[in-house]
């Protein structure tokens, strides 16, 4: 399942001291300045702050990759319903919305107002985000796991496209240069279909698989800088609590339209059915539904507090450790082929990464 769309918010590093411009010149000086700056920075903060980050990261580097992972799990052992993988994505949402409701109280704050076009951005969001969980769903269905993310990756592709020419964020040749690498990550694992498939999986499905996840990569892209423009052009501020209302009424709104679609479909109908052909039996479809669910929230709640607490680099930074997790732990867990291409393309798709996050501290050192 794809990173949620959590809109960019102001490092917590920024009121920091800017950086001498006479770089160290040898190795151990470069060590010892970050071993000074790290020191310092944690002596700046309190213990809570610490804790609070860390259960954020690691919210990341294991909710997310176990939500990809229950997603395989469910067809694997029979389970077919399309729709019900993309509800379970976002039936999580009151779990959310549980940790926003005391936020309000011990920061003393209200909600904020709802104007027509808020509740009309977070509507159009919602819908957005449905069709994306779908087109995931079929990607997972088709693909094995660790092919599905690493293809997903490619949404940072689009995020940066989409986020130029919305939002006007500044790109530079480094930011270029992954879009690139990306690219030519997913080109090898399209040239190597044919020793990663599971059986039963034909090649019309397979390459349709492949395409919802290109086609769910550039709709994420696309939600994330509609989101950000909903931030810029009518709330117009940033804070921990207003992230998590954007992500509390998109999850919302795309959980009634996910709901519509299962009925219409009588999704519900057949999950009677699925639990008692599951292979694991009933109590381990439900198993599956119910954590799958509540690993993409925490999940959620991981990615929103890491961007808010340290920065959009860090949160850049486990999101491309989090592909290579997904992809071992689909080998280890669900044993999906790995050949050498498809080691290839990870490190490929690693190097993009890498390139992506100097790009961006580059841009945010000169902002």
């Amino acid at each position: 399942m794809p990173l949620p769309s959590v809109p960019l918010l102001e490092p917590a590093e920024a009121s920091m001291e800017p950086e001498s411009s006479i770089p160290p010149t040898s190795l151990w000086g470069q060590i010892s300045e970050f071993t000074a700056k790290a020191t310092d920075a944690y002596k700046r903060r309190p213990i809570p702050y610490w804790i609070l980050l860390i259960l954020g990261i690691i919210a990341m580097l294991v909710a997310f990759p176990a939500s990809s992972i229950l997603s395989r799990v469910y067809y694997d052992n029979g389970g077919q319903s399309k729709w019900i993988i993309s509800w379970v994505a976002v039936a999580g949402w009151p779990l959310t919305a549980l940790i926003l409701i005391p936020t309000y109280v011990v920061q003393r704050v209200f909600p904020t107002p709802l104007s027509l076009k808020l509740i009309l951005s977070y509507i159009f969001l919602g819908f957005l985000s449905a069709a994306d969980n779908l087109m995931y769903a079929y990607a997972y269905a088709y693909l094995p796991a660790s092919t599905a993310s690493l293809v997903a990756s490619s949404s940072l592709v689009f995020s940066t496209i989409f986020g130029y020419l919305l939002v006007k964020n500044q790109i530079n040749a480094s930011i270029i240069n992954s879009v690139v690498v990306i690219t030519a990550g997913l080109t090898i694992i399209a040239l190597d279909s044919s020793s990663d498939r599971y059986p039963g999986i034909s090649d019309s499905k397979y390459i349709m698989g492949y395409v919802w996840d290109i086609l769910g990569s550039a709709l994420h892209g696309l939600i994330f800088a509609l989101s950000e423009l909903v931030f810029v052009n009518l709330l117009r501020r940033r804070s921990f609590i207003v992230v998590l209302e954007q992500q509390v009424m998109v999850s919302f709104f795309a959980f009634l339209f996910t709901t519509v679609g299962v009925i219409l479909s009588s999704g519900f109908q057949g999950m009677a059915s699925e639990a008692k052909n599951f292979k694991g039996g009933r109590a381990a479809y439900y198993l599956v539904i119910i954590w799958g669910a509540i690993t993409f929230q925490f999940g959620v709640l991981g990615a929103t507090a890491v961007v808010f607490l340290a920065s959009t680099v860090l949160a850049g930074v486990l999101n491309a450790v989090r592909t290579p997790i997904t992809s071992i732990a689909a080998v280890i867990l669900l044993h999906d082929p790995m050949s050498g291409f498809k080691i290839l393309s990870l490190l490929i798709t690693i190097w993009g990464f890498g390139s992506y996050i100097y790009g961006s501290s580059m841009g945010e050192k000169s902002a």
